[in-house]
């Protein structure tokens, strides 16, 4: 199979439009372009962070302007998503489930085992749940032993939940406001849906061509993301030649990446028209996860600086990215004050600041839509190294 060689423009564009950046509504409005977009990716992740609207919600309304976030609640209820792990806890298209089994296999296998005490608890929130129906971690008593620690100190029922619902026998779904329910799994996955585990060569061709799908254009490490969990390297490397050898994936040369890179058919004519939009972005949009990609395709450097220590921070807490056409153009760390009903931007950086002025106001509209999505009327700018951008949004709020 002879390899494709593509430029950087290419690239980019190929990606962009994988990752339903394209232009602004690439999948249409309303409910059923969340389940397309969905459908499209794979996966979407879920994060806690609330400093603006969570991850999750805001990868969507990114691709779908209209939405609303009851609309991911319902889709769950109606059996069109579940909720649960690749790389990292997300959404998925009910179709993928069986895709999901390897994953419980492997949590359960890499636990330690649990005591009996431990046992016998699980035993009686699943008593519970099967008689009473969904109930939330609230729904049990307060069985903690000694005060919490921090963050992620679970009380025991909260660990027996979770650790059924990494099983399998339990499944959740999440309410609008971020709550999460469990249910017995029988309960929530429909019995139209294939439940059988996938052979290894299953497993590891759904990897590929998922990956490939969602990503555009990705290296054998970037593809195997997604089953961090599952033990199979090997299986997927195999598989990846394999299909590169019956045609089903291309190879991929881009100049100026070392890389060997893999693409699937499907991207390889495909006639691409970037609409220059804006795009505001979360830091845990499946685009920007593997922040690698960022620097090799798009030239751009970029860091989650929530995870930094504060006085290391150079741009902001929780930088969000800025993304015009295929160029990322800024970086907004803000923070949403749903009470007050104000964004506050701390530091909106730009990469090159002599935009022009039709840019900057192009930015300006869809920072006043991002504050519209986190529930806020008025935006105010306490730092930027590009001054004009606070007069065009002063105007815009007039």
């Amino acid at each position: 199979m002879d390899t494709i060689t593509l430029t950087k423009v290419q690239t980019r564009q190929i990606i962009l439009y994988a990752a339903g950046l394209a232009k602004r509504a690439q999948f249409g409005r309303g409910k059923e372009a969340v389940l397309k977009f969905i459908d499209q990716v794979g996966f979407v992740q879920i994060d806690t962070i609330y400093v603006v609207e969570r991850a999750h919600h805001h990868a969507i309304v990114s691709r779908v302007p209209d939405y609303k976030p009851e609309w991911l609640e319902q889709l769950q209820l109606d059996g069109e998503l579940f909720e649960f792990w690749t790389y990292a806890s997300g959404f998925m298209p009910m179709r993928d489930f069986r895709f999901s089994l390897p994953v419980k296999e492997s949590f359960i296998e890499r636990r330690k085992p649990v005591t009996q005490v431990e046992a016998n608890l699980m035993q009686r929130i699943l008593d519970r749940i099967g008689r009473e129906g969904p109930l939330m971690a609230s729904d049990f008593e307060n069985d903690r032993v000694k005060k919490s620690s921090g963050w992620w100190d679970w009380r025991p029922s909260k660990i027996a939940l979770e650790h059924l619902h990494l099983e399998g026998r339990l499944a959740t779904t999440r309410k609008k406001n971020f709550l999460k329910v469990y249910d017995l799994a029988e309960n929530v996955i429909p019995s139209s849906v294939d439940v059988t585990k996938p052979t290894g060569d299953e497993y590891a061709n759904y990897i590929i061509i998922s990956s490939l799908r969602a990503l555009g254009v990705a290296s054998s490490k970037d593809i195997a993301f997604r089953s961090r969990y599952v033990k199979n390297k090997n299986t997927i490397n195999a598989q990846l030649q394999k299909l590169v050898e019956e045609g089903e994936v291309l190879p991929v040369k881009v100049q100026g990446v070392k890389d060997a890179l893999f693409m699937l058919p499907l991207y390889k004519d495909k006639k691409i028209n970037l609409s220059n939009d804006v795009f505001i972005l979360s830091p845990f949009d499946g685009l920007n996860v593997l922040r690698h990609r960022l620097k090799n395709f798009f030239d751009f450097d970029y860091q989650v600086e929530c995870f930094v220590p504060q006085p290391k921070r150079k741009y902001g807490y929780f930088s969000l990215p800025i993304l015009l056409g295929d160029t990322f153009v800024a970086r907004m760390d803000s923070k949403a004050d749903r009470k007050q009903k104000v964004l506050t931007i701390f530091n909106l950086h730009f990469e090159n600041p002599k935009l022009t002025t039709s840019i900057l106001n192009k930015i300006s509209d869809a920072i006043a839509d991002f504050a519209k999505f986190n529930q806020c009327n008025a935006v105010t700018v306490n730092k930027t190294n590009d001054k004009r951008v606070v007069k065009i949004l002063a105007n815009a709020y007039k």
